[in-house]
C-alpha cells in the first residue's frame, strides 16, 4: 500500500510567548485569530512583526496560540536575505540558533536565539502512524509527482502526536524547487 501524504508549504512565520507579545503589542494584548491552520489549534493571526537581521528585515505573520518560547521560521533564502545563519532544525529546537530583533507597534525584543530553518517533517497522528507503519522521530524520504519538477526529499522526520492532523510540511524554498502548487501528495518512502 502506498503511503500518501498531504504536502503543504509553510511560509515564513513566527511564533511569541505571552510577554513578547506584551512588549511588541502592549500590556494586556491578545493574539487575534485570523484563519484556522491545517494542524488542529493552530491558527494564522492578523498580527504581523517585523524581524530584523544584520542585513535587511521582512515583515512576518505571527502564528497562535502563545508558546513557551519565541521562535522565528524562515526559509534559507529568507535567512540569506536578512543576514543571519539559520540552522535546519525540528521545531521547538533553538538552542543556540541564530539571534534577530523583532519588532512590534508598541516595542522591540532582541532575540538571543530562535531564528531556524523548518526541518521538512511529516505530523502523523498515532492511528495514521500505525496504519503507515511508522514511529515518532523515524527518518524517512517522500517523493513528490510534480510537473516537470519531481523530487524525492529525504531527512524528513516523522512527528507523531495525538494533537496532529497528518500532512508534510516543507518551506517556500523547498516548494518552489519541486513546484508544489495547489494539492500535492507525496509518497512516503522508507
Amino acid at each position: 500500500m502506498e503511503n500518501k501524504i498531504l504536502v503543504e508549504t509553510s511560509a515564513r512565520h513566527l511564533h511569541l510567548t505571552k510577554e513578547a507579545v506584551e512588549i511588541l503589542f502592549g500590556a494586556g494584548h491578545a493574539l487575534t485569530k485570523k484563519k484556522d491552520l491545517s494542524q488542529p489549534g493552530q491558527f494564522a493571526c492578523e498580527e504581523k512583526v517585523e524581524v530584523v537581521g544584520p542585513k535587511s528585515s521582512l515583515k512576518m505573520s505571527v502564528l497562535g496560540p502563545e508558546r513557551s518560547a519565541c521562535q522565528v521560521e524562515i526559509s534559507l533564502t529568507d535567512a540569506r536575505s536578512i543576514g543571519v545563519t539559520a540552522p535546519v532544525r525540528e521545531s521547538g529546537d533553538i538552542a543556540g540558533s541564530a539571534p534577530c530583533k523583532l519588532v512590534g507597534p508598541c516595542g522591540e525584543l532582541e532575540l538571543s536565539e530562535g531564528v531556524i530553518a523548518a526541518k521538512r517533517h511529516i505530523h502523523l497522528n498515532p492511528a495514521t502512524a500505525e496504519s503507515f507503519g511508522l514511529a515518532d522521530k523515524q527518518i524517512v524520504k517522500v517523493a513528490l509527482d510534480t510537473n516537470g519538477r519531481s523530487t524525492v526529499f529525504g531527512d524528513v522526520v516523522v512527528r507523531v502526536s495525538p494533537k496532529f492532523a497528518p500532512a508534510m510540511h516543507i518551506d517556500t524554498d523547498e516548494s518552489n524547487a519541486s513546484a508544489a502548487f495547489g494539492e500535492v501528495y507525496g509518497t512516503i518512502i522508507q
